[in-house]
Parts: C-alpha cells; sequence; structure tokens
C-alpha cells in the first residue's frame, strides 16, 4: 500500500521546493509565452518552447491562449477606462485583487473582445480540438499527475497551482500593479512597478516599464531593476530558440555632436517617456531651490504641509493633459508665484507639444526642436541649458 504515498518520497522542504519550482515554470510560461510573445509579439518563439509553454499551461491553468491575449490587448487599449477589463481605477483595489479570477472569467465570455483583440493566436488541430475545447481536462490530469507522484501531499501541491496565477497575475499584477509602487514614467495610466526585483512574477513586477514600453521583450529599464523573464529570453535566443523582435528606445549622447539634425528628432520623439523623466531628473536643484524660497514665503500658506518636491517631480515629468484635476490649482498657484517654474514648466510642457504635432512635417519640428533649444539655452536656468545641450547630442542607443 506504500503506492498510495506516490512514487516519490521527500522531506518536507523538498515538496515546498517542488512547489516553488513547478510554479515558476508556470510563471515563466505566462510572461515569455502568453504576454510577451502572445499579447504584445515583442519576441518570436521557436515551436518546440512555444508548444511547451502552451501544454504547461493547459496542465497548471486551463487558460486559453486566445483569450487570455485579447483580454490583456484590450486591457492595453482601453486602460484605466470603463472598458478596461480589470482596472483598480475604475472598479477598486479590492475587487481586482480579491475578485482577478472572477474579472477574467467574466471578460472571457463576451466573444466581441475575442473577435477584436484575438488574431494571431494559435489555431492549430490541438488548439481547436484539445486546449480549446478541453480545458477544464488539462488541470484535471495535473491533479492525477501530482497525486501518483507525491501523493495526499499533491493535492495541497496541485491547489497550490490553480491559485498562483489567479493570485499573482490577476490579483496582484492587475491590482497593485496600477495601484501602488514607484513609477519610472508618467504613461497615460495608472500603471506602477511594484518592486525593483521580483523572482516569483518573473518580471511581470515591472508594469510601468511594461505599459510605457508594450511592445518591448524587455521590462526592465533601471540599472537596479531585474527582470528574470528576460534572463529566460536571452538564455533561449542563445540556444536558437527565440528571437528577440523589440526593446525599448534607449536614449545615448553622442559627444561629437552639437547641432540638431534629423537623428536627434526622431531619438527625443522615440524616447519621449525617458526624455521627460530626464528633465524632471535634471532640473531637481532648481525647483527644489524654488519650492523652499516659496515655502519660506508668506504667499502661498495653504500649501505649506505639502511635499511641493515630489508633486513638481511628477508635474514636470508629466504631460499637462494628464495632471488631475485636482493638483492643477497647486500647480497653478506655484507657477503665479516664481517665474523659474514657469518658465521650467512652461518649457517641458513644449517638449510635449512638440512630439503630439503629428501634423507638422519632419522639417518643421526639426526647426521646432532647434527654436526649443535656443531659447532654453538662453534662459539663465542653467540646468535648463545643460538641458537643451543634452538634447543637442541626442542619439539612439
Amino acid at each position: 500500500m506504500e503506492w498510495i504515498n506516490g512514487l516519490v518520497s521527500l522531506p518536507w522542504w523538498g515538496y515546498v521546493l517542488v512547489t516553488l519550482g513547478l510554479t515558476h515554470i508556470t510563471i515563466a510560461s505566462v510572461t515569455i509565452f502568453l504576454h510577451r510573445h502572445q499579447a504584445h509579439r515583442a519576441l518570436d518563439l521557436h515551436p518546440l518552447p512555444s508548444h511547451f509553454f502552451r501544454f504547461w499551461l493547459w496542465l497548471t491553468t486551463g487558460m486559453v491562449t486566445k483569450e487570455w491575449a485579447a483580454i490583456h490587448r484590450k486591457h492595453h487599449a482601453r486602460c484605466e477606462t470603463a472598458e478596461d477589463p480589470h482596472s483598480p481605477v475604475v472598479l477598486g483595489i479590492r475587487k481586482v485583487l480579491t475578485e482577478g479570477a472572477e474579472l477574467y472569467r467574466a471578460a472571457c465570455k463576451d466573444h466581441t473582445i475575442m473577435e477584436k483583440f484575438g488574431h494571431g493566436t494559435p489555431d492549430d488541430w490541438l488548439e481547436r480540438h484539445v486546449y480549446s475545447r478541453h480545458s477544464g481536462k488539462g488541470i484535471a490530469l495535473m491533479l492525477a499527475i501530482n497525486l501518483v507522484l507525491f501523493g495526499p501531499i499533491g493535492l495541497t501541491i496541485w491547489a497550490i497551482q490553480m491559485v498562483w496565477i489567479p493570485f499573482w497575475a490577476a490579483g496582484v499584477i492587475n491590482g497593485i500593479g496600477h495601484y501602488w509602487g514607484y513609477r519610472n514614467f508618467e504613461n497615460e495610466d495608472a500603471s506602477t512597478n511594484i518592486v525593483p526585483w521580483g523572482i516569483l512574477v518573473g518580471g511581470e513586477e515591472l508594469h510601468n516599464n511594461h505599459h510605457t514600453f508594450g511592445t518591448s521583450a524587455k521590462f526592465s529599464y533601471k540599472w537596479f531593476e531585474f527582470d528574470l523573464g528576460w534572463t529566460y529570453i536571452r538564455v533561449l535566443e542563445t540556444l536558437g530558440l527565440a528571437k528577440v523582435r523589440k526593446v525599448a528606445p534607449r536614449l545615448q549622447e553622442n559627444e561629437g555632436q552639437h547641432q540638431i539634425g534629423v537623428a536627434q528628432l526622431q531619438a527625443v520623439i522615440a524616447n519621449r517617456y525617458a526624455v521627460a523623466a530626464r528633465y524632471a531628473r535634471e532640473l531637481k536643484s532648481v525647483y527644489a531651490s524654488e519650492l523652499e524660497k516659496l515655502r519660506h514665503s508668506a504667499a502661498l500658506p495653504e500649501l505649506a504641509g505639502l511635499n511641493l518636491s515630489r508633486k513638481m517631480k511628477v508635474w514636470l515629468k508629466q504631460d499637462a493633459k494628464d495632471t488631475p484635476a485636482s493638483e492643477r490649482d497647486q500647480l497653478a498657484r506655484l507657477l503665479e508665484n516664481s517665474q523659474v517654474l514657469e518658465t521650467i514648466y512652461s518649457m517641458r510642457q513644449e517638449l510635449t507639444r512638440l512630439w503630439e504635432r503629428s501634423t507638422l512635417t519632419r522639417d518643421e519640428l526639426l526647426r521646432e526642436l532647434q527654436d526649443w533649444c535656443v531659447r532654453a539655452e538662453a534662459s539663465g536656468i542653467q540646468a535648463l541649458e545643460q538641458f537643451a545641450f543634452g538634447l543637442r547630442r541626442a542619439a539612439m542607443a
């Protein structure tokens, strides 16, 4: 009767390691196959790992590739609106965090989402006759395998496998990843990076980076961020089993370049989020000094208790249209009382208008950027002059 206890006998910590290993394969399958490969086409996968991931997800989640990709694409297309399938900004953090799986299942039933956003996903015989048609049988097979291998403890391992993706992906990433954390970029939605270094979710915690550069196969951006999913992709690429199609653009400086040309214009537009973040960073000493002066003046008593430095950093990183209505009066009051703040803020918004002017020709945009640099260098604000000088040397990495 020893077979009832399973074919494999392990110490308690061995079962913990097995559980973590199995769930980690599932996370890797989601982030590499479903997310970066299927939903965003950021990389191409060889049929061997592609089918392994699809088979493993059938066993451990029962998710259908077309449904997952379609729902995620709609999330990006309608982010933080009433049409977003799982926005905590709209639905509330508690609902998305605790009912993320239910929201996913409800979206799966919406055939209009599948028709509009589900294009290009697998449609072979196995997908039609096994994975999609019998999505529930995979997880039943996984239960049987666990029981045969590990005995009664296999049921616990299986239960953890079943809640792993609903908790981490549907709850934590879709919920906390749009509610709490730090933001490298002030993009149009509320996405955040939860932590700079993560293993349990394979890089998915770098959610703000991903929403800023949606088609990038690499989620990490700053030096201290670690994307484990990207590490796996690089290993697959080395083995000839994957090919990266796109990563986030990078802004660098060409030391020998001093004139604004088409290459500099293209670099600025392609790296607009990085340019905005860099602007706020390099002008920090300027606005911090001005805010300190205002803090000790009697002109703005109603703003005395606010963290104005942090607010100004965000205001300079974001486009004016993205500044919450509740903060616009505060910003206007600051600008009215400081010519320096007015200058650096208005110059920052002119950069926004530069990359939003899609009706202008390339030559017109180039003249706009050249004029911006000339005025910045004549502003008398040293940090702004240095920033303009950096734009003259901008180049694509």
